[in-house]
This record gives structure tokens, C-alpha cells and sequence, in this order.
């Protein structure tokens, strides 16, 4: 059973919001690649599909040997589809993180060998060479990842010293955000350098005196009101959940197939019940009690809280229970739909 860490940040001032946090500079951007390859050395987990032995075949011919397809019969290879992403200013040399996704009826591709793989971006170009050992995934052998399994050999060319401003496209359109953002960058520079053009667009001149990249750093972290959504985020590859504070859950139960979950918060201040034993509880009638602690429960795995419970409670509790990240990230998600929890979720692959 592999361990689910939980990180919080507690530092309030943390709460809040810079502008990088809703959106992107236009041109400042990742690229996505694709590939197509072979994977080798599988213990009889590969495929045999006939795509599969074409490209074998082909590999061969181009190593001087030739032989039928048709005479080729090995499950210890696979084709796959290998993905990427470019960061934005990869230079020659840089390493990628590339996943690696079968297409034929493989079953595995754990510790396969993926051979040399061009990987191109839209534009047909090859901007990346990936090659290595696949680990796959836990509950999905059939994808995996090689990390910095792909060397950048071209560069997107985008030169940033020579721009006078930035553009900022906002991820979600709004009036009121695009608005908040040209007040606070006029504000923070004690003159009108930005121009909300729409509600998802503001375009910013920059300062002669200060550098390009001087002035994208010092916009990117001005704070935004803390009135913005916090974010989960769930690093599926470390198997890590990554919260912004102490984020509230609201009390809700979900029953599923494998556990029980309860969240409960008492709906009356312990304040009010000095002169009571709150730790056995206030019986308020009907047969129900109010105890001085929320808790977080699940299949009687219980967890007192101090105040309202939080996202860290939960996991905590799902920690308890041994419950697999996939559990974790539904249960996260029914929490979010129910509106028990106000919070955007990024699931990392």
C-alpha cells in the first residue's frame, strides 16, 4: 500500500490570490507534443497486433534485416502513443516528462523500454527525442511515464528581451476580475500602464527603467482579493494532495460501495454549553446530541477536528481507512458537486 502525504499551508497571508493564480501571458505558453513508438522488453505483457509487427518490421529493415511480418510472433513488444509537454523557453538539451500509452491490446508496458521516439508539436516539427525505461501506473499498466525520458533538440523561437508589454489572458472570462486586475496593476505602478480591452484580456506597458522580466515577475505576484477559490491539487504520479490553507467542508455524508463518509459540525457554538460536559455530549431532544468537536467519519474511523472540518481532516481520516488515491479524488469530487466543499481541483497525471 503506497502512502498519500498531504501538505497544507497554513500561512493565511497564503490565502489569497496573485494574478499568475487566473491567468496566462499571451505567448508565454506550453506546447503540447505527440509521437508514435515501440516499446521492447515486456515479459510477455506486449501485443500482437498487426500495426505492431509493421513497425517492428520496418525497425528491422531499417538495421539491414529483412523478414516477413508475418513470421514475426513476439508478445515482449507494444506500440504506443508517447505524449509531452514543452515548457515554455525550453532550450537544447532540457529534459521532458513524457507518458507513454499503449494502442494495441498490451497489457502492460511496466519497465518496457521505449525506443527512440521523435516527438513533434502541431506545426509537424520535431522538437523533442524520447527514450527510456516506462514506469507504469498503479492501477493502469497499460500507461506509464519516463521521467525526463525526452531531451528538447529544437526550440520554440519566441524572443521576450526585445517586448515593450505583456498581454494577460484571464483562464475564465469576467468583467469584474479583468477590472480588478488593470486597478491593481495601475495601482501597484502609481500610473496607467494596463488597459482591460475585454473580460478576458488586459493588455500592460511596461516601464522603460525596469527589465521585461523584472516587470512580468512584479505583475505575476501582485495579491488579488482572497475572495477568489481556493485549489486542491492531486499530484497522481506522487500520489500527493496539495490544499491552500485550511479549506472548510460543509457537513455532508456519502455512501459508497467500499466506506461510509460523515462530516459533521456542531451547529451550536460550545460556548453556549460551558456549564455541560460537551465531550459526552448535549442531548437537544429527539434523540440528538451535540458534541463540542466536529469529526470526520468514515466507517467509524473517527477524527475530531478542533473547528469546522477541512479537506485535511478528510484525508487524514482517508489515511486512517488505507483508501486508494482514486477513492480520494471521487470522493473529492462528490464533495465539490454537492457543494460541500468551494474549491477548483487540478488533477496532475
Amino acid at each position: 500500500m503506497k502512502y498519500i502525504f498531504l501538505v497544507t499551508i497554513l500561512i493565511s497571508s497564503i490565502y489569497s490570490q496573485t494574478i499568475k493564480d487566473i491567468s496566462n501571458i499571451i505567448g508565454i505558453r506550453e506546447n503540447q507534443l505527440i509521437g508514435y513508438g515501440l516499446v521492447v522488453g515486456l515479459a510477455g505483457t506486449g501485443d500482437k497486433s498487426k500495426f505492431t509487427m509493421q513497425s517492428l518490421q520496418n525497425l528491422l529493415r531499417n538495421s539491414y534485416i529483412k523478414i516477413p511480418a508475418g513470421s514475426i510472433n513476439s508478445k515482449n513488444i507494444a506500440a504506443v502513443m508517447v505524449t509531452g509537454t514543452l515548457p515554455p523557453f525550453s532550450r537544447q538539451g532540457d529534459k521532458v516528462k513524457i507518458k507513454v500509452s499503449t494502442i494495441g491490446d498490451a497489457k502492460s508496458v511496466d519497465h518496457g523500454e521505449l525506443l527512440i521516439t521523435q516527438l513533434k508539436g502541431v506545426d509537424g516539427k520535431v522538437y523533442a527525442l524520447a527514450q527510456g525505461t516506462i514506469i507504469a501506473n498503479a492501477n493502469n499498466k497499460t500507461s506509464g511515464f519516463i521521467y525526463e525520458g525526452a531531451t528538447v533538440e529544437n526550440e520554440v523561437d519566441f524572443n521576450l528581451k526585445d517586448e515593450t508589454g505583456i498581454t494577460l489572458s484571464l483562464y475564465k472570462s469576467s468583467a469584474k476580475n479583468a477590472d480588478l486586475i488593470e486597478t491593481k496593476i495601475n495601482k501597484k505602478f502609481g500610473t496607467r500602464l494596463a488597459v482591460a480591452l475585454d473580460t478576458r484580456t488586459v493588455s500592460i506597458r511596461k516601464p522603460t527603467e525596469i527589465s521585461i522580466v523584472k516587470f512580468i515577475s512584479m505583475v505575476e505576484n501582485i495579491p488579488l482579493d482572497s475572495t477568489f477559490k481556493k485549489k486542491i491539487i492531486i499530484d497522481m504520479n506522487r500520489e500527493t494532495v496539495i490544499t491552500g490553507g485550511a479549506i472548510p467542508i460543509d457537513p455532508v455524508t456519502i455512501a459508497r460501495d467500499s466506506f461510509t463518509l460523515r462530516i459533521k459540525q456542531s451547529p451550536l457554538a460550545a460556548s453556549q454549553f460551558k456549564d455541560k460536559k460537551l465531550n459526552k455530549g448535549v442531548d437537544v431532544g429527539d434523540g440528538v446530541k451535540i458534541v463540542d468537536k466536529p469529526i470526520v467519519d468514515i466507517n467509524n474511523a473517527r477524527i475530531d477536528t478542533k473547528n469546522a472540518p477541512t479537506v485535511a481532516d478528510l484525508v487524514r481520516a482517508m489515511k486512517v481507512m488505507k483508501l486508494p488515491m482514486s477513492e480520494i479524488i471521487d470522493t473529492l469530487k462528490m464533495i465539490k458537486e454537492l457543494g460541500a466543499i468551494d474549491v477548483e481541483l487540478e488533477i496532475r497525471g
